[in-house]
């Protein structure tokens, strides 16, 4: 029999997750809200760093960071219930002590100068693979690095790089004579940024390389292996928008399904109306069959075994979902929900780059169905 119970470890470490969201991060919404009413960061990076030092306090630190470099490993599902409940605020917060999982990969002297730091919190990277013309087609990106001695020569732009303007250095992504190739490219080695506008609260940049000069000890990895790194990064973090869609899309609905019960009609509560309730229905519906796709592909990637199809059903399933919800509750909430009061239509405008951000929805179902035309995933399969 199949146990979909949490261990009392596991539902003490949700437990104190839902604590942190309700105490410390709930009561700065009105805050985040004005910021970005009156045009400023909706959360100071001062503050930030307190929210982390005081979640380290209480032993969270390094969420998925292996314990040897001072994490605590929670795994791939404790990993997707804990951004579950992070989903339920949109505070922008993520623990600290973390870092990309390719930079696990570095050398023993990288580590030093660019591992350590970044779980520290001393400094900050940013993933750098999409181009202007290299999308969710990674290997038609056209930044090349020529060996020039015992450097290379890096030359090109990328565009929605996530945290870009605030990278210390850049995990570079590179065409080579060898093939794609990753680098860790500091700032001071020359690279500029510019902040791109965008519709929610997602940073994100454009990055330019005009002869920076890299040293070879700066490879990541092996020349010509860079493909095989990036879409590790890529696949690792396709379970966590779905578990963030979640914890966002409960969130909402408890509001809908408040506002309902006071909001009068026509001499009625609205949510006596058929209409509203088939909308709460559905949403409910589809958040329930989101977490458990989720889950079940966080299990899969905890197993050691091909997570790729789980992810990319969940990655899709969950984005639609979280849009599809936030659309709904907004409908409930009228003109008030279009309103910058709440912050409903804040995660409108949030929750839509899902559908495009770590593959496109698109890109999701061309997955999906190559793998089944392909047989590399098989129908009627059940704990396989």
């Amino acid at each position: 029999m199949i146990d979909f119970s949490l261990s009392d470890e596991e539902r003490a470490v949700r437990d104190t997750i839902r604590l942190f969201v309700d105490k410390e991060l709930r009561p700065l919404e009105d805050s985040v809200l004005k910021n970005e009413r009156e045009g400023r960061p909706s959360l100071d990076p001062g503050v930030l760093k307190a929210l982390q030092e005081k979640a380290r306090s209480f032993g969270f630190w390094g969420v998925t960071t292996p314990e040897e470099y001072g994490g605590i490993d929670l795994g791939a599902v404790m990993h997707a219930v804990v951004e579950m409940e992070l989903g339920r605020t949109f505070v922008p917060f993520n623990f600290g002590g973390a870092a990309d999982n390719i930079l696990f990969a570095a050398s023993d002297e990288q580590k030093e100068e660019y591992l350590y730091p970044v779980i520290a919190g001393e400094k900050k990277a940013s993933f750098a693979l999409t181009e202007p013309d290299a999308g969710s087609d990674a290997t038609n990106i056209r930044t090349f690095a020529r060996r020039d001695g015992d450097d290379w020569i890096i030359n090109g732009e990328k565009t929605f790089i996530t945290g870009g303007s605030e990278a210390d250095f850049c995990i570079l992504f590179a065409s080579t004579n060898e093939g794609i190739t990753a680098f860790l490219v500091d700032r001071s080695m020359g690279w500029e940024s510019s902040p791109i506008p965008l519709m929610g609260d997602w940073a994100a940049a454009s990055l330019s390389f005009d002869d920076v000069r890299v040293p070879a000890r700066n490879v990541l990895g092996e020349p010509g292996e860079g493909m095989n790194l990036a879409l590790s990064w890529i696949g690792q973090k396709r379970y966590i928008i779905p578990a963030r869609a979640v914890g966002a899309s409960e969130r909402l609905l408890g509001m809908a399904i408040e506002y309902a019960k006071i909001r009068k009609s026509m001499g009625h509560f609205i949510s006596d109306y058929q209409a509203i309730q088939w909308q709460i229905a559905d949403s409910q519906v589809e958040i329930e069959a989101t977490k458990w796709l989720t889950l079940y592909a966080a299990w899969r990637s905890q197993q050691g075994l091909d997570a790729r199809h789980a992810t990319s059903i969940a990655k899709l399933y969950g984005a639609v979902t979280a849009n599809e919800v936030v659309d709904r509750v907004l409908q409930i909430h009228g003109g008030l929900g279009y309103a910058k009061e709440l912050p409903i239509e804040r995660w409108y405008r949030n929750v839509r780059v899902w559908r495009i951000f770590e593959g496109t929805d698109e890109i999701q179902r061309r997955n999906i169905a190559r793998n089944l035309l392909k047989g590399h995933a098989k129908l009627g399969t059940i704990g396989e």
